[in-house]
């Protein structure tokens, strides 16, 4: 219990800290730029921020000695292959979303190509991408890690899918639909977390989902129209088909494709799933050396062994009634026995 508690603890202090370094951020990039890099800065140092102060907590909380590590940013072996994993499985999701709308209602492009647009375009990706990695960090990073601790990973998944859903309800256009949707999310991430035990999978996807969303298709990102550079792209249809001034993510339809994405997710990784959620059997009791201790054994039993068994006797059994049974000479004599025997016998003859 007292575990628990301690484990809860640190879960109110990373989130405590999540806020203090929001705000920080927006400061410090303030003080560099408030113009078309503002935003990047404003994720990048937020970025840095989180991964700094939850492995500061990690170390002295946790006694981890590679913080960043336990956080689920180890680059191990195949690491890449499961960001492209998970941007892949975002992508198709994300058209999976957008083909309704093409095909039952109706989706207006209005092109702005410019050099500064495509200047504008680099700084949104770094922006999304840095972004997406500060949010996995902040939601199925150290602080949820620590809820798992605390609460068991049902109730950690449940209670960080509620609180970002909750988050994003100050966005633009936010509804009761578009933070379902968001809490839907945030289960599929959960969930690709615990499967791999790594946030490699979840940044993938997370990035891919908004990147096309925002920035191919030019659509409203979580009701932030601002990723969309060289194209913008207006919806017609009903609120439950393209989710209005939200974006996608405000449809009904995203809430249909989540819930086929968390199966494809759990399918996905199932082989990572054995190589990295499964604790190893690690085996009880004292390390012997089987071969060691069996020839140990058979040379304390030789040593008390002789080193030449003796010649058997061999004795006469029955005969003539009448005849008397006496042991039979050996069948070979030493010199020492020959010469103890009487002259007669030594040259042939029998002694009376």
């Amino acid at each position: 219990m007292m575990g628990r508690l301690r484990a809860l603890g640190w879960v109110f202090l990373g989130v405590l800290y999540f806020l203090f370094a929001e705000r920080l951020a927006v400061t410090a990039a303030s003080g560099f730029s408030t113009g078309d890099w503002f935003p990047v800065l404003n994720r990048v140092f937020l970025l840095f921020l989180l991964l700094i102060g939850f492995a500061a907590m990690g170390f002295v909380g946790q006694r981890q000695l590679h913080p960043l590590r336990e956080m689920g940013l180890a680059f191990r072996p195949g690491w890449f292959h499961e960001v492209l994993l998970g941007g892949a499985i975002g992508w198709s999701g994300m058209v999976a979303c957008v083909l309704p709308m093409a095909v039952f209602g109706a989706l207006y492009i209005q092109w702005n190509l410019s050099w500064h647009s495509v200047g504008i375009l680099f700084l949104d990706v770094l922006t999304l991408a840095a972004a997406s990695l500060a949010e996995e960090v902040a939601f199925r990073g150290y602080p949820f890690q620590r809820l798992i601790e605390a609460t068991g990973p049902v109730t950690a998944t449940v209670l960080a899918s509620l609180a970002f859903g909750v988050m994003h309800l100050q966005n633009p256009d936010a509804t009761a639909a578009s933070t379902l949707v968001t809490m839907l999310a945030g289960w599929l991430l959960a969930v690709a977390y615990l499967r791999t035990r790594g946030l490699w999978v979840g940044w993938g996807f997370h990035f891919a989902w908004n990147a096309v969303m925002a920035i191919v298709f030019g659509l409203p990102l979580s009701g932030l129209t601002r990723f969309s550079p060289l194209m913008e792209t207006s919806t017609y249809g009903p609120y439950w088909l393209t989710g209005g001034g939200y974006g996608p993510e405000g449809s009904a339809v995203a809430i249909v494709v989540l819930l086929i994405l968390v199966v494809v997710v759990v399918t996905a990784t199932r082989s990572l799933k054995f190589q990295y959620a499964i604790p190893p059997i690690v085996p009880g009791g004292i390390p012997v050396d089987i071969d060691e201790v069996a020839r140990k054994q058979h040379e304390a039993a030789q040593a008390h062994a002789p080193a030449q068994p003796a010649a058997p006797t061999l004795i006469q059994i029955g005969g003539l009634p009448g005849a008397i049974s006496r042991p039979i000479a050996p069948l070979a004599e030493s010199p020492d026995d020959a010469g103890e025997k009487p002259e007669a016998e030594r040259q042939g003859g029998i002694a009376d």
